[in-house]
């Protein structure tokens, strides 16, 4: 018992199948692709958004004046232009410490276009300096 070999009108039956089950399949492929740039969009926009915190409370420790523009300026300053829309920046102070708040809204498959309904948001602290 050997292996018995397909005869022509066999082997024409079966010409094309890998094209129509590759076809079938390309559907969940691409929904596939675009769940993972979504997420890796979600991701992106956690780490944006503690950057961008970091970068607030850093300016915010600083100022002696206007803590709370040179905040919301250092905080929306190193995000693009799509990631900047919609996005805010602040910071608090309380008792030697100060506090700065971001949050950015994730967009829908490419920056800029229309966004998800949730916001990420960003949260650093700092010790105030010192005021001499």
């Amino acid at each position: 018992m050997g292996m018995r070999r397909l005869l022509p009108k066999e082997r024409d039956r079966d010409r094309g199948q890998v094209t129509i089950e590759f076809l079938g399949m390309m559907p969940t492929i691409i929904i596939t692709l675009v769940v993972l740039w979504q997420l890796v969009l979600v991701g992106y926009a956690f780490i944006l958004a503690g950057n961008a915190a970091d970068e607030a409370v850093r300016a915010g420790t600083a100022a002696k004046v206007d803590r709370d523009g040179k905040c919301r300026q250092a905080g929306l300053a190193k995000l693009g232009g799509a990631w900047s829309e919609g996005a805010e920046a602040g910071c608090t102070t309380g008792n030697g410490y100060v506090k700065a708040d971001v949050s950015i809204h994730v967009p829908v498959l490419f920056p800029g276009a229309i966004s998800l309904p949730f916001t990420v948001r960003g949260h650093a602290g700092a010790v105030e300096e010192a005021k001499n």
